[in-house]
């Protein structure tokens, strides 16, 4: 019962962590290292407390968070995502297995294309031209919240 309260109490914190950068990406369009470090950080804490074995769960979540990075850095390196949001990709990544990750992707680009077309009605009611700059943040921590609800709500089940 103990290592359950320790894993539902991280992923507490990791929610908390992708509302303040939600937040901060729709304020500043920037996410603070600090807080995708701490996301980072924090995943070997709830690999423990979820019982994750070195071999080969560690491993395998390594190599999934490597190739998430690796795939957005290509997007970011293109024009089409912000450093910061490929870090907390990445971040994320070390957090969940590769179906439920896989989950929070489609999640996320459904929230981004979301985002987007809101900010462009708004853009063009405001009668301002160009691009907007989306906050892309704000679609990965909500993608990342409803991944983590479920192991929260029905950690007891």
């Amino acid at each position: 019962m103990g290592w359950e309260l320790v894993s539902i109490a991280l992923l507490g914190v990791l929610a908390l962590l992708l509302i303040s950068a939600a937040v901060e990406d729709i304020r500043i369009r920037e996410i603070a290292d600090w807080k995708n470090i701490a996301i980072a950080l924090l995943a070997p804490a709830f690999w423990w407390s979820t019982g994750y074995q070195p071999w080969p769960d560690v491993a395998i979540q390594l190599g999934i968070a490597l190739a998430v990075f690796g795939v957005f850095t290509l997007a970011f390196m293109i024009g089409q995502m912000g450093g910061g949001d490929v870090k907390m990709l990445g971040a994320l990544a070390l957090w969940f297995p590769w179906q439920p990750l896989l989950n929070m992707l489609m999640v996320m680009a459904i929230a981004g294309g979301v985002l987007t077309i809101l900010l462009v009605v708004e853009r063009r009611i405001r009668r301002k031209s160009g691009q907007p700059e989306i906050p892309y943040g704000v679609a990965i921590a909500f993608a990342g919240l409803v991944s983590i609800h479920q192991p929260i709500l029905n950690h007891f089940g």
